[in-house]
């Protein structure tokens, strides 16, 4: 950790590398902020430097209504909206939206389906659907590349409603279907085996 000056001018700078490292008492306001608050730098001899927000509250002080010093990285509600983005993620991740709908998903995360789309087109540029398709697709690559699955059984591991549908998404994206991978990963397996010294 850096010493008082080192700390005093990183808080002059509002260095963000320090937002939640560390935090900002003032002795004659009683407030803690965030190295990063927006207010105007106090002088060194009023400040006292704490490395969380507990402990500056343990000490008395109140937290700023600015920059909401309670609330500094590694906090869940600092991220705001993209903690829910994270939590969609997960359960997309996860098969929710193979086994049901995005109104569902919204559901689980307390929040509307509308607002969960604007929400990830603003940190995904893209839809829960469109997030869950691609991650379909990821995972039947990865069974097509290492198993020797029938394409149909990939298709309903991976979370496709229908082989026919994998397909069709696999040709939209790669410009050729699922069983064309199959082929070029035995090639390349012929190949290799083939090559190599007995």
């Amino acid at each position: 950790m850096l010493d008082f000056d080192g700390r005093y001018e990183a808080l002059r700078r509002r260095d963000a590398a320090l937002d939640g490292v560390m935090f900002v008492a003032v002795k004659t306001t009683g407030i803690y902020c965030r190295p990063v608050c927006p207010a105007r730098t106090p002088l060194a001899r009023n400040v006292t430097f704490y490395r969380s927000a507990a402990a500056a509250e343990h000490a008395g002080f109140r937290p700023c209504l600015r920059c909401r010093p309670e609330t500094a990285p590694f906090c869940p509600a600092w991220k705001g909206t993209r903690t829910t983005v994270e939590r969609a993620l997960m359960l997309i991740k996860n098969g929710e939206l193979d086994r049901s709908s995005v109104g569902r998903l919204a559901e689980r995360l307390g929040v509307g389906p509308r607002h969960l789309a604007r929400l990830f087109a603003r940190h995904l540029d893209a839809s829960p659907l469109q997030v869950a398709l691609s991650l379909r697709i990821q995972r039947a690559k990865r069974l097509i590349d290492a198993t020797d699955l029938p394409i149909a059984a990939v298709a309903e591991r991976s979370g496709f409603s229908s082989t026919r549908r994998m397909c069709m998404a696999f040709t939209r994206l790669y410009g050729r279907p699922p069983s064309a991978f199959r082929r070029t990963a035995r090639t390349s397996k012929f190949e290799n085996g083939r090559g190599r010294s007995r």
